[in-house]
């Protein structure tokens, strides 16, 4: 009969698969527990963890100079007009030369585009912790302003010039001061509307929002990529060997509504001039009638 393994070996097994044991156990512990207890008990945990947040998020001096540097930007383009640009593959579709002098947000790994454009985007932001590990010294080198999530200031060698936002994955709300705690509604895209509605734009145009993905499965699961990414604007984008979280849709759809209720409420507008795009929650408008 083989000998059991030794308590050191299984030390080691799970050591070396972070998260195995937890993941398991609240997979089991969701099956046998009542779905309205689940949620209670959920929300509470994820404001629980959201408090014990609030110290660092507030208090640490990284932080408090990007709350400093953020007070700067409240207003700064009040009644303009932006373009976020989303990164689906209708990015391939649509002529982002006629963005050269206007007000742009850039997400991601967007900055693979800019050689080709012969200009960046006015503003960066990323809040996914792995793009950010994964492409660090990519963000660094970007000369353009950068807005990055706090959770993954850690990664960051040379944070100086860089805004750091509070931004969280539960509490669902839309964020009109960005000094304060932002939910990430599920991608980033939302993120930037609540930073271009505390910049003062009028109107905000989606471009690059596909809002639909070949890759499937559970929403948020980390997956690693196995070759050509087809659903970015680029193969190279999330390409071979890159870890990525798989979209949720659904997530994404609450907070884009929360983003035109607060806009309308004020007396602004989005407006989604993606090409093709499968999202319904803004009014759509032909890109070319822009200009």
């Amino acid at each position: 009969m083989a000998a059991p393994l030794p308590v050191s070996a299984l030390n080691n097994l799970f050591a070396n698969q972070p998260g195995i044991l937890h993941k398991c156990m609240k997979k089991t512990l969701k099956k046998i527990t009542p779905d309205p207890v689940w949620r209670t008990c959920s929300s509470f945990w994820y404001g629980l963890n959201r408090l014990f947040q609030w110290p660092s998020a507030r208090l640490h001096p990284i932080r408090r100079a990007s709350i400093k540097q953020l007070a700067s930007y409240k207003n700064i383009h009040k009644d303009k007009r932006c373009f976020i640009i989303g990164n689906g593959p209708s990015l391939k579709n649509t002529d982002l030369t006629k963005l050269v002098d206007e007000y742009t947000f850039g997400m991601n790994r967007i900055y693979l585009l800019f050689p080709e454009l012969g200009f960046p985007t006015t503003y960066y932001l990323s809040v996914n912790s792995l793009v950010i590990e994964q492409c660090a010294e990519d963000i660094a080198n970007l000369p353009v302003p950068r807005f990055l999530s706090w959770r993954s200031h850690k990664y960051i060698r040379k944070p100086d010039g860089i805004a750091f936002l509070h931004t969280t994955y539960s509490g669902p709300k839309f964020t009109r001061d960005a000094r304060r705690r932002l939910w990430e509604g599920a991608t980033v895209t939302f993120v930037a509307l609540q930073l271009a509605y505390y910049m003062g734009f009028k109107k905000v145009i989606l471009i690059g929002v596909d809002h639909s993905f070949n890759t499937k499965g559970t929403p948020n699961k980390t997956i690693m990529s196995t070759g050509e990414d087809r659903d970015h604007f680029d193969p190279r984008y999330f390409g071979k060997g890159f870890r990525w979280q798989l979209p949720d849709l659904e997530t994404s759809e609450k907070g884009y509504q929360m983003a035109r209720e607060a806009f309308e409420a004020d007396g602004r507008q989005v407006l989604d001039a993606t090409v093709g795009g499968k999202l319904t929650v803004f009014p759509k408008v032909a890109y070319e009638t822009l200009f």
